[in-house]
């Protein structure tokens, strides 16, 4: 693989992994409610549910989707009801602890979670498809860009959580925690638009 064509993966990643979208919706929320500590797992399940996705795009379940269209819209029905349940949670909480659960996302569920978000799997699709190219060895191909991944995105993670930690010291009343729930609840809300587009 190129330089310039490792450059332009690991930009990719970058912007795939900073920018608001719900993974990162989640981890502020987890970051308010638990602190930034607690997060870890979650840091750490959501890249490598994404490079999982990425080594099954890889190994043909593209073809999988491109047969069985409905796949794609049943994943994408799923994650829309799965988020939309996220922010009411969010939305009607009133405390810290009654905010999404009493306990943080694991890593197994970060992971999992990432199966059922068509975002992470229109970012496993794109770069396999713009970033893999067929006429060379493919394998190591594939080894780079899972690596780039993991050295790119993994690092994006903390971010998100990090600013939900810092908002949860200065949330000293409940009318501000409420207000501050019901902004990622809303944020949440229109990740889902994103679905669908």
């Amino acid at each position: 693989m190129e330089f310039t064509t490792i450059g332009a993966l690991a930009l990719y990643a970058f912007v795939m992994s900073i920018t608001p979208r719900l993974n990162n919706m989640l981890l502020a929320n987890a970051g308010l409610v638990f602190g930034f500590r607690n997060t870890i797992p979650q840091i750490v399940g959501i890249p490598t549910g994404v490079i999982s996705q990425i080594l099954l795009v890889a190994a043909g379940l593209s073809s999988l989707f491109a047969q069985f269209p409905s796949i794609q819209l049943e994943l994408k029905v799923a994650g829309t009801f799965y988020l939309l349940w996220l922010a009411l949670k969010l939305w009607k909480a009133d405390a810290l602890a009654q905010s999404l659960n009493a306990t943080p996302i694991s890593f197994s569920q970060a992971l999992l979670f990432q199966f059922i978000n068509p975002k992470s799997w229109l970012i496993a699709f794109t770069a396999v498809s713009a970033f893999l190219q067929p006429e060379k060895a493919v394998l190591p191909q594939l080894l780079i860009i899972c690596f780039v991944f993991a050295l790119i995105g993994t690092p994006c993670m903390p971010v998100w959580s990090a600013m939900g930690s810092v908002l949860r010291h200065h949330l000293s009343s409940l009318a501000s925690l409420r207000r501050a729930n019901r902004t990622l609840a809303a944020l949440a809300s229109a990740t889902c638009i994103m679905f669908w587009l």
